[in-house]
This record gives C-alpha cells, sequence and structure tokens, in this order.
C-alpha cells in the first residue's frame, strides 16, 4: 500500500490562484483522471491540501493515467509480499478501495479510505475493516467469507513464517473469530457485534493506533 501513496495536485475551481496551483493544474492536463478540487478533498477527509499534495504526487507516480485497475493493484501490493502469493488479499482490498463499485480505484477513492485507516475514528477504521470482511456485502460476515479472508492472508505471509503454520491453522483462526464475534451464536457477525468485539480486545485496540502518524 505504501507504495501507492504520493503527491497531489489538483485541478481547483476557476478562482485568482496562486503560482503552485496553476503549477498543479498544469500536471492535472497529463491524465486521463482529474481528481476533485483540493478544497473539497481537504472538506472530505482528514488531510489538509499540502499532505493531499503529496499523496497526489506519489499515487502520479505510480499510476499516471490517474486511475488504478485491479491488475496494476495487485503488482503493486505484491512487492510487500515477495515470499507469499498476496494476489488474493489483493482482490479483496482492492473492492474495499473501489467504493464506487466502479473497477478501478481514482485518487479520491484511495485518499478517503487512506484518511479513515489513519486519521479515522475507532468506528470508521472498524467499519471499514468489516466492509472489507463482507465480501459479498450483505452486511454480515459469514463464515465462508471469513475463511476466504484468513486464507488469503496466509497465502500471502507465504510458506516462510514461522513458527510454521499448520493445514488447520486457517479454520481454527475463523473457529476463534467466531466464537469471540458471534455474540448471539447465529452464525453471522453484524457489524454491532464485531464494533463491540473489537472494542472490548485491548491488542485490536492497540493495532488501529499503530499508523497515526505515518503521514
Amino acid at each position: 500500500m505504501g507504495a501507492v501513496v504520493g503527491t497531489l495536485t489538483m485541478q481547483t475551481k476557476q478562482r485568482q490562484l496562486s503560482r503552485d496551483k496553476v503549477d498543479d493544474d498544469l500536471e492535472m492536463t497529463m491524465v486521463c483522471h482529474r481528481p476533485e478540487g483540493l478544497d473539497q478533498l481537504e472538506a472530505q477527509t482528514n488531510f489538509n491540501k499540502r499532505e493531499l499534495q503529496v499523496l497526489y504526487r506519489g499515487f502520479k507516480n505510480e499510476c499516471p493515467s490517474g486511475v488504478v485497475n485491479e491488475d496494476t493493484f495487485k503488482q503493486i501490493y505484491s512487492q510487500f509480499f515477495p515470499h507469499g502469493d498476496a494476489s488474493t488479499y489483493a482482490h479483496y482490498l482492492f473492492n474495499a478501495f473501489d467504493s464506487g463499485h466502479s473497477g478501478s480505484i481514482k485518487f479520491e477513492d484511495f485518499v478517503t479510505a487512506l484518511s479513515i485507516l489513519l486519521r479515522g475514528s475507532t468506528r470508521e477504521k472498524l467499519q471499514w475493516t468489516f466492509n472489507l470482511y463482507d465480501i459479498n456485502r450483505d452486511g454480515y460476515i459469514n463464515k465462508e467469507e471469513m475463511t476466504d479472508i484468513v486464507r488469503a492472508i496466509y497465502d500471502m505471509m507465504g510458506k516462510y513464517t514461522y513458527p510454521a503454520l499448520k493445514t488447520d491453522a486457517p479454520k481454527q483462526h475463523v473457529d476463534a473469530f467466531f466464537q469471540k464475534m458471534d455474540k448471539n451464536r447465529d452464525g453471522v457477525v453484524t457489524l454491532d457485534e464485531f464494533l463491540l468485539s473489537c472494542q472490548e480486545d485491548e491488542n485490536i485496540m492497540r493495532s488501529l493506533q499503530l499508523f497515526e502518524n505515518v503521514i
């Protein structure tokens, strides 16, 4: 994910422009997709204009067209897991970033998700994660979905993990997840159950704070 992080140069509305903003507009003419204006993105995210500019430049370096398709996203993401197969997990992650279900990730999609993951509230971060796990987007996480996610994570980590993973490790992980999260034992985890269980877990809550000061 970090390989996609870059600088943002944006088209602004017709008004008195500073020299920096003129340069940004000129850069934007070189890409196929033009992101929304800086003011709008600043209002919609937890980043200021300078941070958005930095993010956009890196995004454009990786994706000169201004959009990322799934194959490109997988190629970028797989660089971080050279000993495993990250393609399946990257597929699920791509769908979570592609909030409009358009088949591509625009800068707006990227920076909105990044804003939530880095600087969103606890509820926003957990809800984004829930949506990632809810593969069929029906509002519930079932055991099949969680098994697919866990197997994708294990594949991504590769065979060089230590200690070596047992073949039944994914099932054990999923069983533990549902034992903890499925409060009413109906076989699915709702958003409310997920939020409550995560907020009760100190390790999960600590992990949500790890990347708050990345940018």
